[in-house]
C-alpha cells in the first residue's frame, strides 16, 4: 500500500483534555499519581461483595462527582448516567482549557462518545418484580402509580442519549457519535472524530470515554467468565500487567474527554496546541467473543493501520502506550503482535501499561490512555508499569517496571483492543 503524504491533508490537534480517573480529579491530578508509581485501586464499597471471588475495584468517590459539578452540569443530571456525569467533568476540563465555548460556529462541533450506559441496579430490578404476577402479566400501572421506578433510567441507560445530553451541554451542534465497542470504544471515539476532521466533516470534535458500570450487575458478568482478578495480597498490587503472577483485570470507573481541531483552524484562533492525532488504525479480530486472536493478528492490523495512516514507520515510534489488562491471554497476545510489528526492533521501545495504576475503566481506557501520553511527551516521562516482579519469559519486553523513566519521546501508539477482538490503536506525535 502507498503510504500517504501527512503534509497535504488535514492535520488533527488536541487544543484541550480532562479525565476524572481513581487517581485523581483531573488530568494533571492523575498524571501526578501515575508517575510517582501510584494506585488507584481498593477495596469496593458502593455493594456488597462478601462472597465473590473478587472485591476490589478503581472507584470514583462520589464526593468527587458531586463537587466538581457546576451548575450548568447539574442542571442535566437527572438525565444523566453516572458514567456520563464523570464525563461532562472530563469535558468541563477539556473546554475551558481549548477555549471552546469562543469558537462561533457551533455547527462546526461535533461529539464522538465511548459509552455503555448505567445497569440497572438490584433495588431497582426488585422494585420492578414487585409488579410481575409471575405468569406472564405485568401490573403497569401499579408500576407507574409506585413512583418507585424513574422513566429517566430509560435515558441513563442509552448510550446514545448520553452523546446527545453531552452535545447539548457544549452547544455542539455538528456530527454526534455513539460507540459501544467495549475497551475499544474511547480510542474508537477518538480515532473515528480524527477522521472526520481529516475529511472535513468538522472543525473540532469532543472525543472521548466513560464508563460506570462497577455496581453488581455490571461486575457479576466479569466474574462469571472468571476474567477479574482472584489472587491479590492487597488491593493496590492487584494489577501487574505482563508479571508472571497476573490472572486477572481490576476493573473501574471513569472519563477521559479530548478536544481535536484542524490545525488551521485552532491556529487562527490562537488556540494553544497540546499534541497531534498522526493517524488511527482499528481492525477485528474475528475469532471469538470472549477471546482475542491468540496470535495478536487483529493487534497487529490495528497498529500497522496507525503508523500507515500517520507515514510513520517502526524505527520511528518511540513508545507503546499498551491495552496490558493483566490478563493471561491480553498480555501475552498484545506482546506477540507488538514482536510481529516490530521484529527485532521490538525489545527496544518502551512499552508501560497505565491500567497498572488505573486498573481497566474499560469504554474510557483509550481516552485516557491517549491524553496520558500526551501528557508524558510533554514532560519527559514515560509511566511506568507497576506491581513488575516476576519475569515471564513469554512476556519479555521493555515494560518500564515499577518507577517511571525521564526519557523524551516525540512519536508513540496508543493500544486499546475491546473484548470480542474489536481493535483500535492511535498514534500520537507532539505538535510540530
Amino acid at each position: 500500500m502507498e503510504m500517504p503524504d501527512p503534509m497535504s491533508e488535514r492535520r488533527v490537534v488536541v487544543t484541550g483534555y480532562g479525565m476524572i480517573t481513581p487517581l485523581g480529579r483531573n488530568a494533571s491530578e492523575t498524571f501526578d499519581k501515575a508517575s510517582a508509581g501510584r494506585s488507584g485501586i481498593d477495596y469496593i464499597t458502593s455493594f456488597e461483595t462478601k462472597g465473590l471471588p473478587c472485591g476490589i475495584g478503581g472507584e470514583i468517590r462520589d464526593e468527587w462527582i458531586s463537587e466538581l459539578q457546576e451548575d450548568r452540569l447539574r442542571r442535566l443530571n437527572i438525565f444523566s448516567s453516572r458514567g456520563l456525569r464523570m464525563m461532562m467533568i472530563a469535558t468541563a476540563e477539556a473546554a475551558r482549557q481549548a477555549g471552546l465555548a469562543d469558537i462561533i460556529d457551533r455547527g462546526r462541533i461535533g461529539v464522538a462518545l465511548g459509552s455503555h450506559g448505567d445497569n440497572p441496579d438490584i433495588k431497582d430490578v426488585q422494585h420492578l418484580h414487585r409488579f410481575y404476577d409471575g405468569h406472564g402479566g405485568w401490573d403497569i400501572k401499579g408500576l407507574i402509580g409506585s413512583g418507585g421506578y424513574s422513566y429517566l433510567n430509560f435515558f441513563r441507560r442509552k448510550p446514545d442519549a448520553a452523546t446527545a445530553l453531552l452535545s447539548m451541554l457544549f452547544d455542539c451542534k455538528g456530527p454526534n457519535l455513539s460507540f459501544v465497542s467495549a475497551c475499544a470504544a474511547g480510542a474508537q471515539a477518538v480515532g473515528e472524530a480524527y477522521r472526520l476532521i481529516k475529511e472535513d466533516g468538522a472543525d473540532v470534535m469532543v472525543a472521548g470515554g466513560c464508563e460506570a458500570t462497577l455496581n453488581f450487575t455490571g461486575f457479576i458478568g466479569f466474574v462469571l467468565i472468571k476474567a477479574l482478578v482472584e489472587k491479590y495480597s492487597e488491593p493496590g498490587k492487584a494489577s501487574r500487567p505482563f508479571d508472571r503472577k497476573r490472572n486477572g483485570f481490576v476493573m473501574s470507573e471513569g472519563a477521559g474527554s479530548l478536544v481535536l481541531e484542524d490545525l488551521g483552524h485552532a491556529r487562527k484562533r490562537g488556540a494553544t496546541i497540546l499534541g497531534e492525532i498522526l493517524g488511527y488504525g482499528d481492525s477485528a479480530d474475528a475469532y471469538r467473543i470472549t477471546d482475542t486472536h491468540p496470535k495478536g493478528d487483529g493487534a497487529a492490523l490495528a497498529m500497522k493501520g496507525a503508523m500507515l495512516d500517520a507515514g510513520l514507520g517502526t524505527d520511528e515510534i518511540d513508545y507503546i502506550n499498551a491495552h496490558g489488562t493483566s490478563t493471561i491471554q491480553n498480555d501475552l497476545t498484545e506482546t506477540r503482535a507488538i514482536k510481529a510489528v516490530f521484529g527485532d526492533r521490538a525489545s527496544q521501545v518502551p512499552v508501560s501499561s497505565n491500567k497498572s495504576m488505573l486498573g481497566h475503566t474499560i469504554a474510557a481506557a483509550g481516552a485516557i490512555e491517549c491524553i496520558l501520553t500526551l501528557i508524558g511527551m510533554d514532560r519527559s516521562i514515560i509511566l511506568p508499569t507497576i506491581n513488575h516482579e516476576f519475569a515471564d519469559p513469554k512476556c519479555d519486553l521493555d515494560y518500564v517496571p515499577n518507577e517511571a523513566r525521564k526519557q523524551p519521546y516525540s512519536r508513540a501508539l496508543s493500544n486499546s483492543f475491546g473484548f470480542g477482538g474489536q481493535n483500535a490503536c492511535l498514534c500520537l506525535g507532539k505538535y510540530e
